[in-house]
């Protein structure tokens, strides 16, 4: 079966089990004090991913609501990427070299995107929408978006949405990401990139 055909059924399966209710859905909401610490913003606003997709559908389309992806570009050509994503816009970005180590993250550092919230504006005024519109935000597992969301908030942003399972979901038991997330969730993704898309220092 086809990813797209699963996803209809999928999606299908959703409305008739009474997720949409006089055409607006009603996505199983998350309860701000059950997202842990790291995943919190000050919007305040949460989505998990499988819900993403009848979110947005619900809100306008996807001409009305930005749907942008955090993740570093690396992320984005090695573990794939939404397919129904407008952009990526990175918060953070690996150094050109990689010579500093995170130990609080186990990983090579990080660094924050001077760019990031000029490039949110600019994709938002590519699709003719405002700070008034929904945006929703995804990263590889809710801590980032949630830094995102505030951070637009802080800039008059009024909608902005983490999921807060991101795409490749939390750490099981076993140290593998199959708990939850866009990918585990089997929702439509891939490895290949469209180039109009992808983020590009200006």
């Amino acid at each position: 079966m086809s990813q797209a055909l699963s996803f209809s059924r999928r999606l299908a399966a959703i409305c008739l089990a009474g997720v949409f209710v006089s055409g607006v859905a009603l996505a199983a909401p998350v309860d701000p004090a059950k997202v842990p610490e790291p995943k919190r913003s000050k919007p305040g606003l949460y989505l998990e991913a499988v819900d993403v997709p009848a979110f947005i559908q619900a809100n306008g389309g996807a001409e009305k609501v930005l749907f942008l992806d955090l993740r570093t570009r690396a992320e984005a050509m090695f573990v794939g990427m939404a397919s129904p994503v407008d952009a990526l816009v990175p918060l953070v970005e690996l150094q050109e070299i990689m010579s500093e180590w995170d130990a609080k993250r186990s990983a090579y550092k990080l660094d924050p995107v001077q760019d990031f919230v000029p490039e949110v504006g600019r994709r938002l005024q590519a699709k003719g929408l405002t700070k008034a519109d929904t945006v929703v935000l995804i990263c590889r597992s809710g801590d980032r978006s949630a830094r995102a969301a505030t951070r637009l908030a802080e800039e008059g942003y009024a909608k902005v949405y983490s999921v807060v399972d991101g795409f490749e979901g939390d750490m099981s038991a076993e140290g593998r990401r199959n708990v939850n997330g866009w990918k585990n969730a089997s929702l439509p993704w891939g490895y290949k990139l469209d180039k109009a898309k992808m983020y590009f220092v200006r």
